[in-house]
């Protein structure tokens, strides 16, 4: 049977590691998660963005390449909680364009991202989990976070942008599939008919 290599992607507290882990459950797939809580800038990070964004974003990559390379002889399905193709396009994009990455900074961490990547396997399929600002705010405040409570506003919202510019070429070019969930008016968690039929939707895309 083929092995799949799966990226859930999405903003900050949209639901990706909750629905990576009931995929997984699902169909006895391997998780992958994001690292936040060994991160050892994260809380630095959201005190003062210009001083330690661009270690965040090292750290970010270091780690994901790490995954990344596991990836490449799948031994079971994979469904990554974040890829590194998010990491440069979405997050670091989004911190240079708000004046918190110097222009030095942002070109050597591309220089790095494109030559790392290019020895990677790219994911089978994408799913999006997509949510307006309100709803992300909503689901940030309820998790409780210390860290995140002061998470800038207009970030959180620039980072939605480039995440639908970065689905939308995806699409145009076919460079890899996607599959978009709109995560603002159903609850994951309690509306089993809604996640059903989203299991349903990622293993007919990847059958398809």
């Amino acid at each position: 049977m083929k092995k799949y290599y799966i990226g859930i992607a999405g903003n900050i507290g949209v639901g990706k590691t909750t629905f990576t882990k009931m995929l997984c459950e699902k169909y006895g797939w391997d998780p992958h998660f994001e690292v936040v809580i060994d991160n050892p800038y994260l809380k630095d990070f959201y005190k003062d963005m210009k001083r330690w964004s661009f270690h965040l974003q090292i750290f970010f990559l270091s780690k994901r390449f790490q995954v990344q390379k596991q990836i490449s002889n799948l031994s079971n399905t994979i469904v990554q909680d974040r890829t590194i193709y998010e990491d440069a396009r979405i997050f670091a994009r989004s911190i240079y364009e708000i004046g918190n990455m110097t222009k030095q900074d942002w070109d050597n961490y591309n220089e790095l991202f494109n030559e790392m990547t290019s020895y990677l396997r790219k994911p089978d399929l994408i799913v999006y989990l997509k949510a307006s600002t309100d709803t992300l705010i909503d689901h940030i405040m309820s998790r409780g976070r210390d860290y995140e409570k002061n998470i800038d506003l207009e970030y959180l919202h620039l980072l939605n942008i480039h995440y639908d510019k970065w689905i939308l070429d995806l699409e145009k070019t076919g460079a890899i599939e996607t599959l978009t969930v709109d995560m603002n008016e159903h609850d994951i968690i309690d509306d089993k008919g809604f996640r059903e039929s989203l299991f349903e939707k990622v293993h007919k895309k990847l059958n398809k």
